[in-house]
């Protein structure tokens, strides 16, 4: 008994040793905890464009496009994280206000030694390093807010849940999506407004996504309203992208084109077919035409007088024989004819 009091103190010494170094107390990592290194550089505005490519990727702030809100004003601090796991490198940046970041302010940026941390509801991130002229490098350690993410699991995102396996795919892991969640900033508000909505299964992929594309639960239901069938969080990501909304897709259909599926509005909005395009094809006389077709008006730059001419000469004419027509393959036509 004797003995393994003995042992036991003994091991209990090492430990004190280990975290006690010179007097200062300095925090261990915790099972979960994610460490890496990270460089940073400050930079004037959000607004200011990247002009490395090499240094700012996977740069989140582009996605501030996404939010009327967002602040883009005033100096921030640009940080790259960068870790390994597995043998294979992860790396990821995003711009911060000063205002988020605590223990650093911007003049400690140009020299010196530094300690600083950012905190959010998925966890924290503490940095240690050193400035020179605007630019930093360190290491840091990022610890998740289990609390938080104890909530989430309640809500139906459950980050713990290992992924199933698949040939050739790197299952992720819960700090991989704890880091995600932390840079996404996302929150059990947000979590709470999307379930708000009624769409159906949300995962943690639908979660992140809605974050980034700034997709709320007011949109959800917008969009769900229209009419569209097993409208997905993918779809509500291309109709962020391309600037669908309700009132689009009511505009499209007071034109009288209530056809087809949601990827023939995607295609309308990549192509810049417009109510007004719709008014003019109409008023040429093709009043009964597929999405399909209207699409390939516009790749063929068909438009309503052009739509005159052709069917001045052959008023049986298709816009497939239309199209023909353009590009001078048609029925004996040639391009410049018309």
């Amino acid at each position: 008994m004797r003995h393994k009091l003995i042992t036991s103190a003994a091991i209990l010494s090492s430990l004190l040793v280990i975290i006690i170094v010179f007097g200062n107390i300095v925090i261990v990592a915790q099972k979960g905890d994610v460490t890496g290194t990270w460089t940073a550089k400050t930079r004037d505005s959000a607004e200011k464009h990247r002009t490395s490519k090499a240094d700012d990727d996977h740069d989140d702030d582009d996605l501030d496009r996404f939010d009327p809100k967002a602040d883009k004003r005033g100096p921030r601090l640009h940080l790259n994280l960068q870790r390994e796991r597995r043998g294979e490198n992860w790396s990821s940046g995003q711009s911060f206000r000063f205002d988020e970041i605590s223990g650093l302010t911007e003049a400690q940026t140009q020299n010196g030694p530094v300690n600083f941390t950012i905190a959010r509801e998925a966890g924290q991130v503490s940095f240690t390093g050193s400035f020179s002229n605007g630019q930093g490098s360190g290491t840091f350690t990022f610890a998740p807010d289990r609390g938080f993410f104890d909530r989430m699991q309640q809500r139906g995102f459950d980050f713990y849940k290992d992924e199933p396996e698949e040939k050739n795919v790197r299952r992720s892991t819960f700090e991989d999506r704890a880091l995600t969640a932390f840079f996404l900033n996302v929150t059990a508000e947000r979590a709470d407004d999307l379930l708000s909505a009624n769409f159906g299964d949300l995962g943690i992929d639908d979660l992140f996504k809605a974050t980034i594309f700034k997709i709320d639960g007011k949109f959800m239901s917008e969009m769900k309203a229209t009419g569209y069938p097993n409208l997905s969080m993918e779809d509500l990501v291309k109709a962020r992208i391309f600037k669908i909304d309700a009132n689009y897709v009511s505009q499209i259909r007071s034109m009288g084109y209530d056809k087809g599926n949601f990827e023939s509005l995607v295609k309308f909005r990549i192509f810049k077919v417009t109510p007004e395009f719709l008014n003019e094809l109409r008023s040429a006389g093709l009043s009964n035409i597929s999405a399909a077709d209207i699409v390939k008006c516009r790749i063929f730059n068909i438009d309503a007088e052009y739509v005159r001419n052709a069917r001045a000469k052959d008023p049986n004419a298709s816009i497939e024989d239309i199209v023909k027509m353009k590009i001078g393959l048609g029925r004996g036509f040639m391009r410049d004819e018309l």
